[in-house]
This record gives C-alpha cells, sequence and structure tokens, in this order.
C-alpha cells in the first residue's frame, strides 16, 4: 500500500455516492411541467445536478418566471421524495468508506442538496457517522464556488494539496480546480466522460470499483 497523499476526501453526493441521477432528472422535467415550463432534455435536466436547487431549476428551465420559482422548487420536492426510498447507494461504495476510514483517511460530503436532504439521504442510506463533517449548498455557497471545500479544510485544519475531491459533475471539478484541490471524476454520473475530462482531474473511473482501486494506489 503507497504512502497517503490525502488527508481528506470530499464526496459530491447524488451520482458519485447515491444512485439518484435519474431520479433527480425525472423530478426536475416533471416540476416544470407541472407549473408550465418547457420541458429540458435529459441532458438538459442532468447537466444541473450538483447546483444549489433554485440555481439549478432556473438554469433548467429558462423560461419558468421568477415568481414561480417557489412553486417549481415545491414540485420538484414533491416528486422527489416520491421516489426517495427506491433511491440507493452505487453497488461498492459501503466498503469502499469503510476502507478509507481503515486507512486513516477524514471524509466529507460536498453537496448541491439541502441539510435537510442530505440529513434524510444519510439516514435512509444508514451512513450517519460515516463522515467527518459536509456542506450542503443551502449553509455556504453553492458549486462551483470553492467556499464548501474552504470551509472543510479549515474546520479540519487541512492545506488545499492534501484534499481530494470526487464527483459526477464539471460543477464539482470546477469547484475542486477554484479551490486549489486536486479532482477525480466518476463516469456513471450525471455528466458526459468527455466534459469531466476537460476540467483534467487525476482519473476518471467507470465505476465504484475502478475508484476504489485508484483510491487504494492513489491517495
Amino acid at each position: 500500500m503507497s504512502a497517503r497523499k490525502f488527508d481528506l476526501i470530499a464526496f459530491d453526493w447524488d451520482g458519485t455516492l447515491f444512485d439518484s441521477t435519474a431520479a433527480i432528472t425525472r423530478s426536475i422535467q416533471l416540476a416544470v411541467a407541472d407549473v408550465g415550463g418547457t420541458v429540458p432534455s435529459d441532458a438538459q435536466a442532468s447537466y444541473v445536478i450538483g447546483m444549489a436547487l433554485l440555481p439549478a431549476l432556473a438554469h433548467a428551465a429558462p423560461d419558468v418566471p421568477q415568481e414561480k420559482y417557489n412553486d417549481l422548487a415545491n414540485r420538484y420536492r414533491y416528486h422527489y421524495l416520491k421516489q426517495q426510498e427506491l433511491i440507493t447507494l452505487f453497488a461498492g461504495v459501503l466498503p469502499m468508506l469503510e476502507a478509507l476510514r481503515e486507512r486513516g483517511h477524514w471524509l466529507a460530503v460536498a453537496t448541491g442538496k439541502s441539510r435537510r436532504g442530505l440529513n434524510e439521504a444519510l439516514q435512509h442510506a444508514d451512513l450517519r457517522g460515516m463522515f467527518d463533517s459536509s456542506r450542503t449548498a443551502d449553509e455556504t455557497a453553492g458549486k462551483p464556488h470553492p467556499l464548501m471545500l474552504q470551509e472543510l479544510m479549515a474546520e479540519l485544519d487541512v492545506p488545499p494539496e492534501r484534499l481530494l475531491m470526487i464527483g459526477d459533475t464539471t460543477h464539482d471539478l470546477e469547484m475542486a480546480r477554484n479551490a486549489g484541490c486536486a479532482s477525480v471524476a466518476v463516469a456513471y454520473g450525471a455528466h458526459d466522460p468527455r466534459d469531466l475530462q476537460a476540467c483534467q482531474p487525476l482519473h476518471v473511473a467507470a465505476d465504484v470499483a475502478d475508484l476504489h482501486q485508484w483510491l487504494r494506489s492513489n491517495a
């Protein structure tokens, strides 16, 4: 086993640890239809995953007037919650996280979800206590602003060169770059692997097994 290069590994949640990309995409589409907007394509809806909710919905539905944003957000939450109990961790995530903890890494979540949404997801996935810290989009700046990672580094006293960000969107990778941190992308989430590769991550993992193997050898 190689010497540890990163003290803190921060994970995005949706599409990286949690197999929720399809549910989020469909919930956005249904919410936009509910308020009378032009329904975005799968690619348009999945692109905004990882962003804070209101900016994400505004980007996905540019013809929905601002006065309908609260209704749009409420309809999104309604449709997502109907599916939430059916969403699970990607296969292999739990043993990967346990192995990282055994190796002495600090683990964190940096997500576009709300605090309430993340807490519910952690409880559903039985991962409460797995992570040393977390940041959500409603309590700090949303991606790709670097504040989430900057706050995690300050809290855990970790310099940028000792933090690794892992995510499935260009928003995740750009946030890491803006914070002066390294990143790894996963190709099984919301964004096209070619777009992820353009952000110059250290690695683009094809699946969780590939990610776990890379982390064993390189993190």
